[in-house]
C-alpha cells in the first residue's frame, strides 16, 4: 500500500503526533507514506493559521526518516494551498526545502473559504462554475506541485450538487492542463469516511476523463487526520484507478515521479 496524503500536528487541523501516525502506517504494512503536512497562506478563516512551521517540520521528518528507514519509507511532503493572491507564498515554501512530493490542493476560492456558508450556498450552478473557473486559472499561473488534491471537493459543503454538464467545460479544460503540464491527480479515499456515495473524489467520470486526456499520474491518500485514519480504504482507490483505465500508482522522490503496476 501506498499512501501519499496525510496530516499530522503541523496541519493546524489535526492533534495526531507525526510519530504515531508513521508507526500506524508501519503497522499496516504500508509501504511508502507520504507526509503532505498543510501549508496554506492566506487562508480566509482567521481562526486557523496553516502557515507551516518549516524548521521544525523538516527536523522531524528527518528524524522519523532516519529512525523508521529500515521498516517504511517516509515521503517529505507539502500539501499546498492554492490562490491567486498566494502564488508568490506557495513557490517560496515550495523552494525552502528539497522536497520529495507537492500536492496542489483548493480549500479557498474567489477570496472565500469553500465551507464558508456564504460561499458554499450560493446557487449551485453559479458556485461550481466559479470553484472550477478559479481553479483553472490559479493553475494557469501556478505550475510548483505535483498532483492536484481532492478534485472535486466543493462536493462535500455545496447545499446542492448541479448536474456534471454544468460545469463539465471548466473539468475537461484542467484535465488537459494537468496533462500538458505533467501534472497528476489524486484519488483522495476521505470521500468514503464522509458517505459521499457515487462522488468519490474525483468522480469515476472525472478520472476517466484525465485518463481519455493522456493522464497516467495518480496517486492515492487517505487524507488521514487521525490515526485511525491512517491507510483508510487505499484498495478501494487502486480498484477505480484500475477501472478508469490507469495501469500503475505514481510515487515520488525528489519530486521525481516513479510507477508502480497496479
Amino acid at each position: 500500500m501506498y499512501d501519499y496524503h496525510t496530516h499530522s500536528s503541523f496541519s493546524a487541523d489535526s492533534d495526531e503526533p507525526l510519530e504515531a501516525m508513521l508507526r500506524r502506517a508501519i503497522s499496516l504494512g504500508i509501504r511508502e507514506y507520504a507526509v503532505t503536512d498543510h501549508h496554506d497562506p492566506h487562508y480566509r478563516n482567521a481562526a486557523y493559521d496553516f502557515g507551516l512551521d518549516l524548521a521544525a517540520y523538516t527536523k522531524e521528518l528527518e528524524r522519523l526518516t532516519e529512525k523508521y528507514g529500515a521498516e517504511i519509507k517516509t515521503v517529505k511532503g507539502l500539501e499546498i494551498g492554492i490562490q491567486h493572491d498566494a502564488i508568490e507564498d506557495c513557490l517560496a515554501m515550495t523552494g525552502a526545502y528539497p522536497f520529495d512530493f507537492v500536492i496542489g490542493s483548493f480549500h479557498c476560492a474567489e477570496g472565500f473559504e469553500i465551507c464558508d456558508p456564504e460561499y458554499a450556498t450560493r446557487p449551485a450552478e453559479e458556485l461550481y462554475r466559479g470553484f472550477y473557473g478559479c481553479m483553472l486559472q490559479c493553475l494557469r499561473l501556478y505550475k510548483d506541485y505535483d498532483v492536484l488534491g481532492h478534485f472535486n471537493v466543493i462536493d462535500r459543503y455545496a447545499a446542492r450538487i448541479p448536474a456534471d454538464e454544468v460545469y463539465r467545460d471548466l473539468v475537461e479544460d484542467i484535465m488537459r492542463l494537468l496533462v500538458a503540464d505533467g501534472k497528476g491527480l489524486e484519488i483522495n479515499t476521505s470521500c468514503f469516511r464522509y458517505g459521499m456515495g457515487e462522488r468519490t473524489t474525483p468522480t469515476a467520470d472525472m478520472l476517466r476523463l484525465y485518463a481519455r486526456a493522456g493522464g497516467e499520474i495518480v496517486t492515492v491518500g487517505s487524507d488521514a487526520h487521525r490515526v485511525r485514519d491512517v491507510g483508510f480504504m487505499l484498495d478501494r482507490a487502486a480498484q477505480m484507478a484500475r477501472e478508469a483505465g490507469i495501469k500503475y500508482l505514481a510515487t515520488f522522490e525528489h519530486r521525481k515521479v516513479s510507477f508502480v503496476k497496479l
